[in-house]
């Protein structure tokens, strides 16, 4: 049985694997809105479609009527065609006039809308979001970085986004945010969380084998919650021995996506039995994996391409440390 993909249970209100659960919403028609950013996407959300129920109605319904009224019997009861008027300005410049006064209010309110999702109040605090196959990485004030998006309750926050591969697309459905995230530019959204929980996040850019497969969440903590958490997280990293934190990182900064640890092959060679091995690379040279070789596949993966796969990989100099570059090391030489 083919599996289905997460992002469709997710859509469905299904619990899938790995996904987080929101807040059920007390609407059928929208996820459940936990943030101020909704009012600006709702109202004109709900106007078009009730508008487009009331015109659908009264157009359905008068051409259903005039079916019925003007249906003929029989063949002997139909009429002669007589000439008719084909043309009414009147009627031509109401239906013209009358609709573009509602484009007009529609217009400006949406208009306004936009202008306030995309101007991000003073102040507001700033985290880095970078897209990479297949993995959300966010770097918070201090330089750490992790694969969930955390925030603090009723405080604005700007997420500066940027890929380092190809297209991607940053989507809060509970916050009624999206923005691209594209290769060699910054973009950014903002918003301010309104309700405490988990809420998920899609990439809604194809870009890839495991596009479904890019989800993450946006974890909103109540007062004070926030800076607890990022505390005990920089404290946690600094008192973990380098092997346990090369696991982690393993998991939080995407290695996982491209390398197994079981000698699985993937779209980058397995981590398992990899050190002391001989490797070949695709310039015909070859070498035996040692710290600096895996050092320099983490800062500058083109350098060496082992023969059978691309270069896909994305470099993290500059964005690990050293300590997190040695952990990964150390857990790599861990991997028999």
């Amino acid at each position: 049985m083919t599996e289905i993909p997460r992002i469709l249970l997710a859509f469905a209100g299904e619990p899938a694997p790995g996904l987080p659960e929101s807040p059920a919403s007390p609407t059928y028609w929208m996820p459940l809105d936990a943030s101020v950013t909704t009012r600006a996407v709702d109202g004109v959300y709900d106007f078009l479609y009730w508008i487009s129920v009331v015109f659908t109605v009264g157009v359905v319904g008068v051409g259903a009527y005039f079916v019925f009224k003007y249906r003929a019997k029989s063949r002997r009861d139909n009429e002669q065609a007589e000439r008719t008027p084909d043309h009414s300005t009147v009627l031509e410049v109401t239906w013209s006039v009358l609709p573009l006064f509602l484009l007009i209010a529609l217009f400006v309110w949406g208009f306004k809308g936009y202008v306030d999702l995309r101007t991000p109040p003073k102040g507001a605090m700033e985290i880095r979001a970078t897209a990479q196959k297949w993995k959300w990485i966010f770097t918070y004030p201090g330089g750490f970085t992790d694969d969930t998006l955390h925030v603090p309750v009723d405080e604005p926050v700007r997420v500066v986004i940027s890929s380092v591969d190809v297209l991607h697309s940053l989507f809060i459905p509970n916050f009624r945010v999206k923005m691209d995230a594209v290769p060699g530019r910054y973009t950014d959204l903002w918003f301010q969380a309104t309700k405490t929980g988990d809420y998920p996040i899609f990439c809604t850019e194809y870009c890839g084998t495991s596009h479904s497969d890019m989800l993450s969440r946006v974890v909103v903590h109540p007062p004070g919650g926030y800076e607890a958490w990022l505390q005990e997280q920089q404290d946690k990293l600094l008192s973990m021995p380098p092997e346990e934190l090369g696991k982690l990182l393993y998991e939080k900064q995407g290695c996982s996506t491209c390398h197994s640890v079981d000698g699985t092959p993937k779209i980058g060679p397995s981590w398992k039995g990899l050190f002391g091995k001989q490797s070949s690379f695709t310039n015909g040279s070859s070498l035996t994996v040692d710290e600096n070789y895996i050092r320099e596949s983490i800062v500058d993966p083109n350098a060496k391409i082992v023969q059978g796969f691309v270069p896909s990989m994305p470099t993290y100099q500059g964005k690990l440390k050293d300590a997190e570059i040695d952990g990964i090391i150390a857990y790599i030489k861990s991997l028999k």
